[in-house]
């Protein structure tokens, strides 16, 4: 009798193993396929940096018909100025860039979060206003402000900014973040003297680790990827950064070629990928700890 009972309990049990493991296996399947989707127009460029001239636009298939390297030589000596120079270019920005935001936005998010001053919900709330306020609204007159100081041409309208906490973003990120640490660090500090500024360096800064990796990310890819910036500020070609250089490779006028943009295209994405691979755990533990009582 017990037998029995065993296996009528024993049979729904694994019926309900199977359908779990069957839905499990749908779910990854479609996962995997929707990701080969995704991936496929930067796997098709990553092929495309390695075929023959003639064969980059003749097929749509992932494998070509030969390897051929020469796209990268001709796309990296090609122009009058090496591609290596607007790596360079575009290195230095991105990371004056992270300092820039990391320092000034955590100082900024330090004082909105834990220091007591007068109009310190207004002055948050009109720092929160200023994400609703379209890039371009701005354009002009800032524009009009550098070019008066005589920055335009230089990286200075790229780069100062981002010292100034002018990223609204990564300020309220840190300002949530800040939040979640028990202000009896804070208080126990203060009884052994420290004062507000040795609280954050020593104590602020070390625990919000996860959330300045998280902007500091973030700052690398956008400042990286960003166009709109370098084409307004930027004129000169000894200047330019690797998305202005990008565009040197397609002329609507005469020949464009296609070889050197898709391999000068790939190697862009190099650092991108290096950058997030070696700080992802910290990242996705800052975006995932942001705003939750710790």
């Amino acid at each position: 009798m017990t037998n029995g009972i065993t296996t009528a309990v024993a049979a729904p049990s694994s019926d309900i193993t199977k359908r779990s493991s069957a839905t499990s296996i749908a779910i990854h399947t479609l996962l995997i396929l929707g990701s080969l989707l995704m991936l496929y127009p930067l796997l098709w460029m990553v092929s495309a940096s390695v075929r023959p001239e003639n064969e980059i636009f003749s097929s749509t298939s992932l494998i070509p018909s030969s390897i051929d390297f020469s796209s990268y030589l001709r796309g990296w000596t090609g122009l009058d100025i090496t591609f290596g120079r607007f790596f360079w270019n575009s290195l230095v920005i991105s990371i004056l860039t992270v300092i820039g935001n990391v320092v000034a936005c955590s100082l900024a998010a330090y004082a909105f979060a834990r220091l007591r001053f007068a109009g310190r919900n207004f002055w948050f709330a009109i720092m929160l206003g200023t994400l609703m306020i379209p890039y371009h609204v701005t354009l002009i007159p800032q524009y009009v402000l550098f070019l008066n100081l005589g920055w335009v041409n230089t990286i200075l309208p790229l780069v100062v900014p981002k010292f100034l906490a002018s990223d609204a973003f990564f300020i309220f990120l840190m300002v949530q973040f800040f939040r979640g640490i028990p202000r009896e660090l804070d208080e126990a500090a203060m009884m052994d003297g420290c004062s507000a500024w040795r609280i954050y360096w020593k104590i602020m800064l070390p625990l919000s680790l996860p959330v300045l990796a998280t902007a500091a990310i973030f700052s690398f890819i956008w400042t990286w990827d960003d166009f709109f910036g370098p084409l307004i500020y930027l004129n000169d070609m000894n200047t330019y950064t690797i998305q202005l250089g990008l565009r040197t490779f397609v002329d609507s006028t005469s020949a464009s070629d296609w070889g050197g943009l898709f391999a000068m295209s790939t190697l862009t994405l190099v650092p991108v990928f290096l950058f997030f691979l070696f700080f992802q755990r910290l990242l996705i533990e800052g975006i995932a700890t942001t705003g939750m009582k710790r």
